[in-house]
């Protein structure tokens, strides 16, 4: 059985890598029972430090509309160059609100 592949970086998810589930509408913008996708932790974490809620609800509720954010972009360009098992304690700069 082939690992799944996280659908924003294009990496496998090999067993035991940091794994979670993203919900494509927030959950607290309507989106509790919505469409679940399995991402890198690491690639979840950048997507929440990146967008507010209401950003992802309005503007981001898709995968190719998250890999075409600008910064989400370049993060996902840096990250492919990593091994699926890459880990980083600390994402980039908080996004500015």
């Amino acid at each position: 059985m082939q690992d799944p592949i996280c659908p924003l970086c294009g990496r496998p998810i090999p067993p035991g890598v940091p794994q979670s589930l993203h919900h494509l509408m927030p959950k607290l913008k309507g989106g509790k029972g919505g469409p679940l996708v399995l991402l890198h932790d690491i690639c979840h974490r950048e997507i929440h430090a990146t967008l507010t809620e209401a950003e992802l609800a309005r503007d981001y509720a898709t995968i190719p509309a998250l890999q075409a954010h600008p910064r989400l972009a370049k993060f996902i360009a840096w990250v492919g160059k990593r091994p699926p098992g890459f880990r980083s304690k600390v994402p980039g700069k908080r996004r500015k609100r």
